[in-house]
């Protein structure tokens, strides 16, 4: 079937999302140049310019600087307790959940990885049940891509007293498993986590990071993981826009 005459931009942004979502323009890939997509659809530029606007909006498309219009969808990843089995964390030589769960939508998972001594803030030090104020963390910062699409904004802290000297502080993403493992080769298995979700617009900071709209909503999750004996060895604070996570979590009723 051919494409109607006198579309709306809305009508082309519709037909341009399908054909993303079908992978006709796969993830990571670059647009049509603009003339190429008027002729396609049959339609002025500025239609198509204002059909681009809307998939930039909800997150589809991304402008790069001397790149084109690169394709930002990422089928959404499910967050659950079932990503952080070790299973989970290590399959396929994996360095943590998020480079299994990257892997396997076809795509290439990529770290930025910065590590430091800090004195954390005082919700962190509240949970890792350290003295407010002091420098007795240690935090690794990373910058989490997909292909290189800024898909996450985490930062993982841990009593210095446990990680100083260890894999933690290494500057880099050589960790087969995450941090959950390195933890757990040192003695300090999880086994229970705890997490508060809240939906909120972006920091000027993270929309530069994360190379979206402030308009864009961002899901802020507080991940904190204890061991066996109750002690919370792991903050894990999390930033991504909302559309790239589906939240899944089950739980008893009395």
């Amino acid at each position: 079937m051919g494409i109607p005459n006198k579309l709306s931009f809305r009508q082309i942004a519709a037909q341009i999302r399908q054909e993303i979502v079908e992978g006709v323009y796969p993830t990571a890939s670059v647009l049509p140049p603009e003339p190429v997509l008027a002729d396609k659809y049959g339609a002025s530029r500025s239609l198509v310019n204002r059909a681009m606007q809307v998939l930039a909006a909800d997150g589809l498309i991304r402008p790069r600087q001397g790149r084109g219009t690169m394709v930002t969808y990422i089928p959404p990843m499910l967050h659950s307790a079932a990503r952080y089995s070790r299973a989970a964390r290590e399959s396929g030589q994996a360095r943590g959940a998020f480079d299994a769960e990257v892997r396997s939508l076809g795509l290439e998972p990529r770290h930025e990885i910065t590590v430091e001594r800090a004195t954390p803030p005082d919700d962190v030090a509240d949970a890792l049940g350290l003295p407010r104020g002091e420098e007795n963390t240690l935090v690794r910062r990373r910058r989490l891509l997909a292909s290189d699409i800024p898909v996450r904004l985490n930062a993982s802290w841990f009593p210095l007293s446990i990680a100083e000297g260890t894999d933690l502080e290494i500057d880099g993403p050589n960790i087969r498993g995450g941090v959950k493992s390195a933890l757990a080769a040192l003695g300090y298995a999880q086994v229970e986590a705890t997490e508060r979700i809240i939906v909120r617009p972006p920091t000027e900071d993270e929309a530069a990071a994360l190379e979206i709209s402030p308009e864009r909503t961002v899901l802020d999750i507080f991940h904190v993981g204890k061991t066996e004996n109750g002690q919370a060895v792991e903050v894990t604070t999390t930033v991504t826009p909302a559309h790239y996570l589906v939240i899944e979590h089950s739980f008893p009723l009395a």
